[in-house]
């Protein structure tokens, strides 16, 4: 990975790199990424998505973003966990997302699985797993940023044992990230909590 520091933009607010361009990035940086997430099925919604990140640019999934919201019903587990074959049909034909077999049926698979669980409980268990942040360093360049931690390494091996697909430890931080378990917002950007 490139070695980079936070960067002042033309409109003179200084962020991480990848969050001064292009505006989708700008203002997934700016208001979202980082930012504590709880709820159950705000977490499916950004679990999944980062499942179907795998392997793509963040930004292929941020500008097809409402379109997998309106073909998941807005990512709610229940409504999900209900979808049949039929329904994995449309999905796979849909234009609108990432017409990943795998990564379809993961989706489903996972919501099937944690319709199971009580109310919070994906909630608790993925924040179970945030570090400690005051012993966390603040990253000051990109290269400061690891892509996997012991934290992650051991949420993904937790999720895989109560039968949640498609989530290695590189995507179970980059959920960590986005949801706010740690702040990997560098030294110098705007959107850095502390």
């Amino acid at each position: 990975m490139e070695d980079k520091q936070a960067v002042t933009g033309p409109d003179g607010v200084s962020r991480c790199p990848w969050g001064v361009a292009p505006e989708d990035y700008r203002v997934y940086h700016d208001e979202e990424w980082g930012r504590p997430v709880r709820g159950d099925d705000a977490l499916f919604e950004r679990l999944s998505l980062e499942a179907f990140q795998s392997g793509l640019s963040w930004l292929t999934i941020l500008r097809r973003r409402e379109g997998f919201r309106a073909v998941f019903a807005g990512f709610a587990i229940a409504e999900v966990a209900r979808f049949t074959e039929a329904d994995e049909a449309r999905l796979l034909a849909d234009p609108g997302i990432i017409r990943n077999r795998l990564k379809v049926r993961a989706t489903l698979a996972n919501a099937a699985v944690i319709a199971e669980w009580a109310e919070g409980e994906l909630t608790e268990l993925i924040w179970s797993f945030a570090p400690d942040p005051a012993g966390r360093p603040v990253p000051h360049s990109t290269a400061d940023i690891p892509a996997t931690t012991p934290e992650s390494i051991a949420l993904a091996k937790e999720l895989k044992r109560r039968g949640i697909r498609f989530v290695g430890p590189t995507t179970a931080y980059a959920l960590m990230q986005a949801c706010g378990l740690v702040d990997d917002h560098l030294a110098g950007c705007h959107a850095r909590r502390g």
